[in-house]
């Protein structure tokens, strides 16, 4: 659900946050007191096009923040880490939008600087808009489709024909791979014999480039390394000044120390260690200096070696891992280029059994969508007649695809394809819903589908505005009972003139317009009961005693 939206400098709003409840949310105001720009902001953050003449007067910037619990879409922080953005903590997914007057936007998830494609396919995934926008992801066939699947139960079917689809596609890229001319073929083998000969003579071991560069140093710094050792030797034992000579007096000296005051025993034994320390670090030069060799014929062998290995770098990888990798992926491909009839063959044979069993799952997919068309149709039908449209029908088209289009690799969800229709009028054929012209004929299909389909739908925010355009009488009651019954399943965010409509939220905003210091500021407030009654006064048209007494009985019939 959406819990807060922020609004900064965006028309006629200065900085404006607004804090979201679950369930039916209604928004009401004066005509012009600026109800569009709520949904003008939703809209940006979640992606769409940012026009830089909505920026408030005399702003650089505009800015528009979002905050939604997601802990209803478990796939949210996968999608999330898909677009290398920050997975949600604690559920909450924060969106932010920014653009300047200068044309530049930016766009964050998380904190995470994004693309403004990332911005929209999540902002997919959370709001459907209904009304005069295009936030429309009913009228999308396919997600129609996913609507029936999920409507009948289907979705297991379903993900089983894809996971056959996706066999399928995986098993027809094997088989390009092999399918190319003989010349070709010709060249990728004599490539491949090349590479692992060339990698299998070097003999390469992991850790092998580590070690030569380790004994490339040694033998070329040998001369210098046997001084170096020779001089520490000379200060440690063989000089007349050296430690091991002057810690024997210094031994001499603590032990009479010691024998004046046993306290000092500790500093004797320190001294012990330290001679003992200086007599091993003796040893250990000793033993160093013994692998040290000044070879001139040794270096040039470890140096021939590493030029070895830096050809190989150059082709194949940068460590001896990365190489002996390349040699054995080079080596499976080989023997699968060399088994290429054998190969080609096996893929043919589970090719023919995939499709038969793509034809049987597509086909049985088919038959059961077909069997839960009809009750689809006539649930959202009866909606429709609660929400006026007395005489109208909702039909769904179920077409078979062209053998081209359910044979790629896109297609995961079977043989059909599959239309949304609407007929407003007895005797007039139905069309598809993105044909509708009137957006408060939309607004109520979808309110009408979206009652159905409350428990299948996962976009878990739903907004409508223009719901009640051409509405009066008991059809906006029942606008405004169907957008509570959706509530109680999902977030509804509507902008409604009808009291009816309105009286039937859970929560009440109102939108109002003020002048301050001559320039004019939206605001908006969520009502208290009385001031709810007050604002459907309003909307009645007076706020005489007649009046106010209607608002408080359609405030009374809701609870």
């Amino acid at each position: 659900m959406l819990t807060a939206l922020r609004i900064k400098n965006l028309a006629l709003v200065s900085d404006l946050t607004v804090e979201l409840r679950p369930g039916y949310n209604v928004v009401t105001g004066e005509t012009g007191a600026g109800k569009s720009i709520l949904i003008g902001a939703l809209n940006l953050v979640l992606g769409e096009r940012a026009d830089r003449n909505m920026i408030r007067s005399g702003a650089d910037a505009c800015a528009v923040e979002a905050v939604f619990d997601v802990g209803c879409i478990p796939e949210m922080n996968a999608h999330l880490e898909g677009n290398g953005v920050e997975p949600c903590e604690g559920n909450q997914l924060f969106l932010k939008r920014t653009f300047t007057v200068t044309g530049s936007n930016r766009q964050f998830i998380n904190g995470t600087p994004a693309t403004l494609n990332s911005l929209k396919s999540i902002g997919d995934m959370l709001v459907d808009m209904h009304g005069p926008h295009d936030h429309q992801s009913l009228l999308q066939p396919a997600n129609q489709l996913e609507i029936l699947d999920a409507f009948g139960d289907l979705t297991g079917a379903r993900d089983n024909f894809g996971s056959l689809a996706q066999k399928r596609a995986m098993l027809e890229a094997e088989k390009v791979a092999l399918i190319v001319d003989e010349g070709t073929y010709a060249r990728q083998l004599d490539l491949l014999r090349f590479q692992t000969a060339e990698i299998d003579a070097a003999r390469l071991k992991p850790g092998d480039d580590l070690e030569l560069a380790e004994q490339f140093n040694r033998a070329n710094n040998a001369s210098k390394l046997l001084q170096l050792i020779q001089a520490a030797t000379t200060l440690l034992a063989e000089d007349e000044n050296a430690l091991l000579t002057n810690g024997g007096a210094l031994g001499r000296t603590l032990q009479e120390l010691r024998k004046l005051d046993p306290s000092a025993e500790s500093l004797a034994n320190l001294h012990e260690q330290a001679m003992e320390a200086l007599r091993e670090l003796h040893l250990k030069l000793s033993s160093y200096s013994d692998g040290i060799e000044v070879d001139p014929a040794r270096l040039a062998e470890i140096e021939e070696r590493l030029n070895l290995f830096h050809g190989l770098k150059r082709k194949y990888g940068q460590t001896a891992e990365e190489i002996i990798r390349f040699g054995e992926e080079a080596r499976a491909k080989l023997a699968q280029l060399e088994g290429r009839d054998q190969e080609i063959e096996r893929i043919n044979t589970a090719l023919r059994g995939l499709e038969g069993q793509l034809r049987v799952s597509g086909e049985q997919l088919s038959a059961a969508r077909r069997k839960i068309i009809p009750r689809l149709a006539k649930a959202v039908t009866r909606e429709l007649n609660d929400l006026g449209f007395k005489q109208s029908f909702f039909a769904i088209a179920l077409e078979p695809l062209s053998t081209e289009a359910t044979h790629p690799p896109s297609n995961r969800s079977g043989f059909d394809r599959v239309e949304f229709q609407f007929g407003p009028n007895p005797g007039e054929p139905a069309r598809p819903l993105r044909a509708i012209a009137s957006s408060g004929e939309m607004a109520r299909v979808m309110l009408a589908i979206k009652t159905v389909l409350a428990s299948e739908d996962k976009v878990p925010v739903l907004v409508f505005d223009e719901v009640d355009a051409n509405v009066g009488g008991e059809t906006a009651h029942a606008v405004g009972q169907k957008m509570a019954q959706i509530g109680r399943k999902r977030q509804v965010l509507c902008i409604t003139h009808l009291a009816p409509v309105a009286a039937a939220a859970s929560a009440h905003f109102m939108v109002s317009k003020e002048l301050k210091e001559g320039r004019t500021f939206s605001q908006v407030f969520e009502l208290e009961p009385g001031e709810r009654v007050s604002e459907l006064a309003r909307m009645l048209g007076g706020q005489g005693t007649a009046v106010r007494k209607h608002a408080e009985a359609l405030l009374s019939n809701q609870s």
